[in-house]
């Protein structure tokens, strides 16, 4: 290779070092992008999140569907069973069986919310006052993250008042001493 082709392959180099950092000076000064200190929308949020009785209760009060305690007596056991498979990836169901992502729900039906000794629920679940009844489990169905806010639980709910009746009858099932019907 002859000094004259060694001189235009840097020559080349060069030249192009030269353009690519022509361009990024054009760029910068035809969009002039300003980075606020802050990328994000701050939210404030109390840091006391225990929420007391009664404003537990007007919570509950505040998702407004229809009751399935009407309806659970022509519920269907076999539909039930078929939408918990869409609970299966996070929680068991049957005796004895081990936590998964989200407690076991054997016997969880008339018992109190987020208090399995057995299993670390988020702190909004825990300090939530009140018991699995047949309408608080349709209530949290529907939309979970609405019924307790703050609860770690990722489902979008079931919007559909027979398919709540279905899965909240056959999860009442899955007890030792099922709770009575209403």
């Amino acid at each position: 290779m002859s000094l004259f082709e060694i001189n235009k392959f840097l020559a080349v180099i060069i030249v192009a070092l030269v353009v690519i950092f022509a361009i990024d000076k054009i760029g910068d000064y035809l969009v002039n992008p300003t980075i606020p200190e802050e990328q994000a929308y701050k939210i404030d949020i109390p840091e006391d999140s225990t929420l007391s009785s009664q404003s537990q209760d007007l919570q509950s009060s505040k998702i407004s569907i229809e009751p399935v305690s009407l309806i659970l007596s022509s519920a269907s056991m076999e539909k039930g069973k078929k939408l918990s498979s869409k609970c299966a990836s996070c929680h068991n169901f049957n005796k004895g069986e081990t936590h998964k992502i989200g407690p076991n729900l054997f016997e969880i039906v008339g018992k109190p919310i987020g208090k399995k000794n057995d299993y670390a629920y988020s702190k909004a679940m825990s300090s939530f006052e009140n018991e699995w009844t047949y309408e608080n489990l349709a209530s949290f169905l529907y939309k979970p993250k609405d019924y307790i806010e703050g609860t770690k639980m990722n489902f979008a709910g079931l919007k559909n008042v027979e398919d709540r009746a279905n899965i909240i009858l056959w999860m009442r099932s899955n007890s030792d001493d099922p709770l009575p019907l209403p």
